[in-house]
C-alpha cells in the first residue's frame, strides 16, 4: 500500500472529484470470450447491444445486489471495463463473471440446454414478471432504443413486460427497468444486514 497526496490523485485518475482508495487491478480472465463458467450461478443477465456504458455500470451493480452471478454482453455492448461503466458499477464489476462476445445468444442456447429459462424484455411482452423466479434464469435487455433483435425474442421462453402507467410516461430507462425486473427475480425479498453488536 501506498499513500499519495491529493495532487498526484486527481493526476491519475479520470474523475472531477476523486475520493480513493485506488488500486490497480488485471482483468478476469474470459472477459472477451465465449466460455462459460463451470458453475455459472442461478441467475444471469444478459445485456444486447447496450450503448451507454453509465447504463452497463449501473446494470451490473444492481445484478451483483440482487443476487445475480454473471453478465453476458454483445459486443456491440459499451466495455464493461470502460470507465465510466466501472465508476458506474462502483467496483462491483469485479464480484460476477463477466463475458463479452458477439456469441452472446450462442451462450444463452448454451444456458438453456443446462436448464435456464430464458426470459427477455419487450415493449409488447405478455408475460407476467413471477416467470422471472424461474429456479434457473437468463434476463435479456437490449438496447436503449431498438430494444431487444428479433432473434434473441425469439429465442426466449418468456417475453416480459414491466406494467407502466403509460399516459404519464412512454417508458422506462433500460437501467430501471432491469432493476425492476431484477428485483422481480428474486426467490424472496432482500436480505436484511444482521445488527451489529
Amino acid at each position: 500500500m501506498r499513500t499519495i497526496t491529493d495532487v498526484q490523485l486527481r493526476a491519475v485518475c479520470s474523475a472531477q472529484t476523486p475520493t480513493g482508495p485506488l488500486a490497480v487491478v488485471r482483468l478476469p480472465a474470459n472477459v472477451y470470450s465465449d466460455e462459460l463458467p463451470v458453475s455459472p450461478g442461478n441467475r444471469v443477465l444478459l445485456l444486447e447491444h447496450i450503448q451507454d456504458p453509465g447504463n452497463v455500470g449501473t446494470l451490473i451493480r444492481t445484478a451483483s445486489a440482487l443476487g445475480f452471478s454473471g453478465v453476458i454482453l454483445s459486443s456491440e455492448s459499451a466495455d464493461p471495463f470502460a470507465p465510466k461503466a466501472v465508476a458506474a458499477s462502483a467496483g462491483t464489476v469485479l464480484s460476477v463473471w463477466i463475458r463479452r462476445t458477439p456469441s452472446y445468444r450462442d451462450m444463452a442456447a448454451a444456458l438453456r440446454q443446462r436448464g435456464f429459462h430464458l426470459a427477455a424484455t419487450d415493449m409488447d411482452g405478455t408475460s407476467p414478471l413471477s416467470v422471472l423466479r424461474a429456479p434457473r434464469v437468463v434476463l435479456a435487455l437490449g438496447n436503449e432504443g431498438k430494444g431487444l433483435s428479433q432473434e434473441l425474442l425469439a429465442q426466449a421462453d418468456a417475453v416480459v413486460r414491466v406494467p407502466i402507467d403509460e399516459e404519464k410516461a412512454e417508458s422506462l430507462n433500460v437501467a430501471a427497468t432491469g432493476a425492476i425486473c431484477m428485483f422481480a427475480a428474486m426467490s424472496e425479498g432482500p436480505q436484511k444486514r444482521p445488527a451489529s453488536t
